[in-house]
């Protein structure tokens, strides 16, 4: 199988694969996830969040998104059902409507693709939400596989997600780079025994994403070939 060269000297090489992540690794999202959350709590009679929160907050999967949402505004928790139905539906409406691909992704993507990795995108947002994104900004036919937050029976950072996908790629998880944002991403790599790349613009929580261990920091996808 033919592997990627000239990667960072702290990547391992003979790499077979790629896990890319979607919101704040290929795509900026945080407008949309502003905007339907907007929507959603409008609709419940709650104030809106600042679009700060939100950066702080998105990452680890829509259901946990609603649910701190809701605490931040003062919501009755057993709201939640009728918030997720509201999110769901708003979300549909206007999915990709306020996001953007992040500069470099398309020729990052390309250039994995030509140096022969398999690439997969591995997300904890709804697959239902993903895969239109992905059709929309036009990113979709790089990927073999895409997996969202309802696709196994835990989200990242559990290394379930990524044992998975590895094994629907049928590559090794040493073999197989993971490609995200966040401390989520990182902890759900270094679990699953796959190194990973942290890009530098994303979402991390609030946190400085040279905090997190990882083997490189990119500021650009394409940093991965030189």
């Amino acid at each position: 199988m033919t592997s990627a060269s000239h990667l960072p000297p702290d990547l391992p090489s003979g790499l077979d694969a790629a896990i890319i992540d979607l919101d704040g690794t290929m795509i900026d999202t945080l407008g949309d996830f502003v905007a339907v959350l907007g929507l959603t709590l409008d609709e419940l009679g709650l104030p809106r969040v600042e679009r700060a929160f939100v950066e702080r907050t998105v990452g680890k999967g829509s259901e946990h998104l609603i649910r701190q949402t809701l605490a931040a505004v003062g919501g009755d928790p057993a709201r939640y059902e009728l918030a997720w139905a509201a999110y769901q539906r708003h979300y549909l409406g206007i999915n990709g409507e306020f996001a953007a691909v992040f500069a470099g992704v398309v020729e990052g993507l390309q250039s994995l693709r030509d140096a022969g990795l398999r690439l997969a995108c591995l997300t904890n947002k709804p697959l239902a939400f993903a895969r239109p994104l992905l059709a929309a900004k036009g990113l979709d036919g790089y990927f073999e596989f895409v997996f969202g937050g309802d696709s196994f029976a835990r989200k990242k950072p559990d290394p379930l997600p990524l044992l998975e996908t590895c094994r629907a790629l049928g590559t090794l998880p040493a073999r197989t780079l993971m490609v995200g944002d966040s401390r989520n991403d990182a902890e759900a790599a270094h679990a699953a025994g796959c190194p990973v790349a942290l890009v530098s613009y994303g979402y991390n929580h609030g946190e400085p994403i040279r905090a997190v261990p990882a083997a490189a920091y990119l500021d650009r996808i394409g940093q991965l070939l030189g």
